[in-house]
């Protein structure tokens, strides 16, 4: 079968409009009826026109015009022939590039996974950037009494924050360049924030600790710059938490990170395997599902999906825009 939608298609930098596509449903593929989708930062640096090189995740190459969107989720609309895994009515999460900012996506069965029961749909449909922020704070390796420092208060940062808090952590310092981002964290559960604008965050993490340094520093801000004091402010034998996804070279302190014996953590839920992904995305949205973690306050605009210029042109200017979602 086929469909007809209104999608989005980048054009070129700072240029996204909805165009009608039309989509053929192949016998190995599920048609979703788009519930809401979110802005991820990925979707704001190509807006920007930052395209990195081709890897893995991208089944269309990276270029202009570029098919936008994969925060989404919906209910299944209609099956290929050879489907078995899902059926028209069942509720999905999408963890694949499908240009997603549509009324209508298709998709791969690895490319979806059911929803969790007890999760509601606004939150199901980023299932994806929540369940891969939650794995990454399950897994920073904070234990009872340390200092956890997450270093950017966007989407990621805000949930890895909140994981090491109720981990119990003794303290968790939030690091942004953003007020309002930092104001939230500090509702959400933060003891200390710290814009870099006013304050060194080596200097008021070192003066935290005694001069030891953070037990765990998450990176979640994606710059030369944080990485570089992440490195800085990690005590000896300290834990080095990867999240940010940097698409061009930067210069790094790699002496400090040899000579403390840092370890290192990579915490991409999405860049292992889809049995994996599959296997831990449920445990992942557990505490959500239990309302322990805080998501709601997360989403900070909403937009229909006509306005997505619009949308878009908030994402690129509002540094306080933490989650961005559009609806159908």
């Amino acid at each position: 079968m086929s469909v007809i939608t209104k999608a989005a298609l980048l054009k070129a930098p700072h240029e996204i409009e909805l165009i009608e596509r039309e989509l053929d449903i192949g016998e190995d593929e599920v048609l979703v009826k788009t519930h809401l989708v979110g802005i991820c930062g990925s979707d704001k640096n190509f807006f920007k026109g930052l395209l990195p090189p081709k890897t893995a995740e991208f089944r269309q190459d990276p270029k202009f015009p570029f098919y936008l969107g994969h925060e989404s989720g919906g209910t299944v609309v209609e099956i290929g022939a050879k489907v078995r895994e899902f059926q028209p009515g069942d509720k999905v999460m999408c963890f694949g590039w499908n240009n997603n900012f549509a009324e209508y996506f298709k998709a791969k069965v690895w490319e979806l996974q059911a929803v969790p029961a007890g999760l509601d749909m606004d939150l199901a449909s980023l299932g994806e950037p929540i369940a891969c922020a939650m794995f990454s704070g399950l897994n920073t390796g904070t234990n009872i009494g340390d200092t956890t420092v997450v270093m950017g208060g966007g989407f990621a940062g805000q949930v890895v924050a909140q994981c090491a808090k109720r981990q119990g952590a003794s303290l968790v310092v939030v690091v942004d360049i953003n007020d309002e981002k930092l104001a939230i964290a500090k509702k959400l559960g933060a003891d200390v924030v710290i814009n870099v604008n006013r304050q060194d965050p080596v200097a008021v993490v070192k003066e935290l600790t005694g001069g030891i340094g953070a037990d765990v520093v998450v990176e979640a801000a994606g710059t030369e710059e944080s990485f570089n004091a992440a490195s800085e402010l990690i005590k000896h034998n300290g834990k080095f938490v990867f999240y940010s996804w940097l698409t061009t070279p930067v210069k790094l302190n790699i002496s400090r990170w040899h000579d403390d014996g840092l370890e290192f953590i990579n915490t991409c839920l999405v860049h292992h395997t889809r049995q994996q992904r599959e296997v831990w995305t449920p445990w992942a949205l557990r505490p959500v599902v239990k309302g322990i973690i805080d998501i709601k306050s997360l989403i900070t605009h909403e937009f229909a999906l006509k306005d997505i210029a619009a949308a878009f042109a908030l994402a690129a200017t509002d540094d306080s825009a933490i989650k961005i979602v559009l609806r159908p």
